[in-house]
């Protein structure tokens, strides 16, 4: 089976952190012998503070610091026993306290993550089901991981997609209990709420639906006793209806709850709830602070509390009103969220702020698309009007001078966002206005000396090709195998070609990449629904080509503008197609304007690595052993030539129908067994028009003196005009073959074939890498650049990656 190497989650999020990190804005370190929440001192810098997510202040109140002071005192630092054997002195008041708060009895965690991780295994039953909004807190998703070894499906849905949850919930309807589903009620970026009330519809219709909420950011500032967000949308608490919410964040202590109204269910999660059992309980001065603040919210002092932050988040949103910020999530919370687009706006944003005082957060990939990075700004009790009034003023005069400086606009950010357009506040064109870009929809329509001067010398790229490629592909009625074609040309005043590239436009498998047991995972419901997790993708080059896609004049003083041109372009094309994403590939290792993309809304990822045999491998072939190492040697010579003997191979330029229908059955079957790259398989057509095409020809392999053997093993090879040699597809019986080593010596003939024709170069394409690498192949590392209109896709991937990981 073909191997390559699939691209890591971890490194994807790792590269975008550390971007962040050396910009000065994430992993900072705060300053100063005390804190007061409406200041900050940062790198020397004092600030003021709207990135907390205490939102009422109360972690500054004198009466929990007293409080907290006393325990400790009385109590000590920890109280270290598990709640299990015996609970400190304060707990009892504590939940007691709570009680009063909510009207039942809660279960207390150390904080939400380890709740969760107690809640969601002992609440689901092996005989249900669990349906993700894909928005919701990564500690919600974690804790669910565990339910897929006991088999419990784990679905997932577009944020507040209710259509796709009604989909999903009839699809398990059949064969679960009871369906929940999970969603937060405040979402920590963009302030938007769970829509609670269309949700409780959805349980009337479909009894077997159950709510999970966390409301961590909705608590104290919102509801009766500041019991919620959700509390305060449902009125009452329904058997199923469970909720997590918090003693942190704005409750001003530490610590988190758990409510649901079956005293059984809560019961049997104090019992044996994971972390509840086997944690160690709150500190004594945590408990006692979560009193002191319990006492505020079961008095009318709560609700000056929540006024008076009503009161600035309302001016917050009048000031934001007048101006042009692209707000995402316009509602009453306290958390705004205003659209930057591209990283490198963001980061120029931020750092303004910084420089004038103001201390905020930035919203960054994973926590939301890479297209969709932004500000998120918290206010609090802490902040005066007149520190919401300065913070106003500066991000309406910032902003504009981000987006100018970082050649964005406001039209664009708000594409990205899909929001509508408010002004249109064009980019500044620093040398742009130099630069003249074409765009073709056929390669007929461009010059083929200029095309193979600058694209032509790989792959299957050359112009002859590209015709090829045209023909099979944009006239395809199978829409897996249609592809519109776009063509780009950059030029300066003097008309020399600055950067040339091409696009497709056509539907990828979301798994393209992903490990083929997650393809496996999906294919199953592709058998009967084709186009199941697929997206529609405007990317350059295509998926039948690989190599260098793009070419762009080395050493040219336009060069840096010539590719923010074409982003540019490209980026209106990807909106005005309504396309799911954009991708730019494939560039080696080391690319010299990686940052410049990264920092206009890209992130990188790992491509299957390239394999090329270069000219002095061809040139010797006489010696061709010796060229190897020692190791890959001994490989070749027990491996290979010692196999040879026992094939007739033949070339050929045109196959008779019989024998192309043998081929495309051989095809197919190394398709239908190879998902190391997912992609759609190749229609019947794109092998005839290789038939009719001279710079195609086919290399068979037969076992000899087999009586009426037909042949068991083909290459698909494109000669480029540029002497370069493409094995672009092969085909195999592996029945047949078993014991004769039948790809590594269909391998090593299409590297004679290339030595007979004296071609220079051979583009061994993608996968087997190892094997190449063993008959002289150069491994070449690459990368490509995607943006995605969200993170739903990539995120579902990443959940069926650690599903299908799991032992059975």
């Amino acid at each position: 089976m073909a191997k390559i190497k699939h691209n890591n989650f971890i490194d994807t999020v790792d590269t975008v952190f550390s971007n962040a990190k050396e910009k000065g804005i994430l992993h900072l370190y705060a300053e100063g012998e005390y804190l007061n929440g409406r200041t900050i001192k940062i790198s020397g810098n004092e600030m003021l503070h709207f990135g907390t997510t205490g939102y009422l202040g109360l972690e500054q109140d004198q009466r929990l610091k007293e409080a907290a002071i006393i325990a400790i005192n009385n109590y000590g630092t920890q109280f270290p026993l598990s709640k299990t054997y015996l609970s400190h002195p304060l707990y009892a008041e504590l939940e007691n306290k709570i009680e009063q708060m909510y009207g039942i009895p809660p279960i207390i965690t150390k904080n939400s993550t380890l709740g969760h991780m107690a809640i969601i295994p002992t609440l689901i039953r092996d005989e249900d089901a669990v349906i993700l909004d894909h928005q919701a807190h990564w500690s919600v998703q974690n804790a669910c991981q565990p339910l897929k070894l006991r088999g419990v499906p784990v679905e997932m849905i577009r944020h507040n997609n209710l259509e796709m949850l009604e989909d999903k919930i009839r699809a398990l309807s059949g064969k679960s209990n009871k369906i929940w589903y999970m969603a937060d009620g405040v979402y920590s970026m963009y302030g938007d709420y769970a829509p609670v009330q269309d949700l409780l519809e959805l349980t009337r219709k479909y009894p077997q639906l159950n709510l999970y909420f966390d409301d961590v950011h909705g608590m104290s500032w919102k509801g009766k006793n500041g019991t919620g967000f959700i509390f305060d949308s449902i009125g009452h608490m329904e058997e199923n209806i469970v909720v997590v919410s918090t003693l942190s964040k704005t409750f001003g202590a530490s610590g988190a709850t758990f409510f649901c109204s079956d005293l059984k269910l809560r019961e049997k999660i104090k019992t044996f709830g994971g972390p509840l059992t086997f944690s160690a309980q709150l500190e004594p001065a945590s408990v006692a602070a979560a009193i002191a603040s319990c006492d505020i919210h079961l008095s009318d002092e709560i609700y000056r509390h929540q006024n008076g932050l009503a009161k600035k988040t309302a001016h917050f949103v009048g000031l934001l009103s007048k101006t042009s910020l692209p707000l995402v999530s316009d509602n009453d919370s306290p958390v705004f969220f205003i659209g930057m687009g591209t990283p490198a706006t963001a980061y120029n944003f931020t750092k303004r702020l910084f420089s004038e005082g103001f201390y905020l957060n930035l919203g960054i990939y994973p926590a939301v698309p890479i297209k969709n990075t932004g500000i998120r700004i918290t206010i609090s009790a802490h902040n005066k009007i007149e520190d919401i009034t300065k913070l106003a003023r500066a991000m309406d005069h910032q902003f504009h001078k981000a987006v100018e400086e970082t050649e964005s606009s406001e039209q664009k950010i708000r594409q990205a966002f899909r929001m509508d357009s408010k002004t249109k506040l064009p980019a500044k064109e620093q040398q742009i206005e130099q630069l003249k870009i074409e765009e073709k929809t056929t390669i007929t329509d461009i010059n083929k000396q200029e095309w193979n001067q600058y694209l032509g010398i790989h792959n299957i790229l050359d112009w002859e090709g590209m015709q090829y490629l045209e023909r099979t592909f944009s006239n395809s009625e199978d829409p897996a195998n249609k592809w519109d074609f776009l063509y780009y040309i950059i030029r300066d005043q003097d008309m020399q070609v600055l950067l040339m590239t091409f696009c497709t436009i056509g539907i990828w498998k979301d798994d393209m990449l992903s490990t083929e047991s997650v393809s496996r995972h999906i294919e199953k419901t592709r058998k009967t629904d084709p186009m199941h997790m697929t997206s529609k993708v405007l990317s350059t080059g295509s998926l039948f080509t690989e190599g260098l896609h793009c070419y762009i004049a080395p050493g040219h003083p336009l060069a840096e503008q010539s590719i923010r041109k074409l982003l540019n372009e490209l980026e209106e094309k990807y909106n005005s197609l309504g396309a799911d994403m954009l991708v730019l590939r494939d560039f080696e290792h080391g690319f010299r304007w990686d940052e410049l993309i990264r920092n206009q809304g890209y992130f990188r990822i790992d491509m299957p690595e390239s394999c090329v045999i270069e000219e002095k491998h061809l040139l010797e072939f006489e010696n061709y052993g010796s060229l190897l190492s020692t190791r890959s040697r001994k490989h070749f010579n027990r491996e290979i030539l010692q196999y040879e003997k026992f094939y007739d191979v033949e070339i050929k330029d045109c196959l008779n129908k019989e024998d192309l229908d043998k081929a495309y059955d051989l095809y197919c079957n190394v398709k239908q067994r190879n998902l190391s790259i997912n992609t759609f398989s190749y229609n019947r057509q794109v092998f005839e028009n290789m038939n009719s095409c001279a710079n195609w020809e086919f290399i068979i392999l037969r076992i000899k003196n087999m009586p009426s053997c037909d042949f068991i093993g083909i290459m698909f090879c494109y000669k480029n005009s540029s002497n370069v040699y493409i094995p672009e597809l092969i085909g195999m019986d592996y029945i047949a073959g078993d014991g004769f080593n039948l790809y590594r010596q269909i391998l090593y003939q299409t590297i004679k074939r290339a030595r007979e024709l004296q071609i220079g170069r051979i583009d061994f394409g993608i996968s087997a890498t190892f094997e190449k690498k063993k008959l002289g192949a150069s491994v070449i590392p690459k990368t490509a650049y995607v943006q995605a209109r969200d993170n739903y896709a990539m995120e579902l991937m990443q959940t069926l990656q650690n599903e299908t990981n799991i032992p059975r």
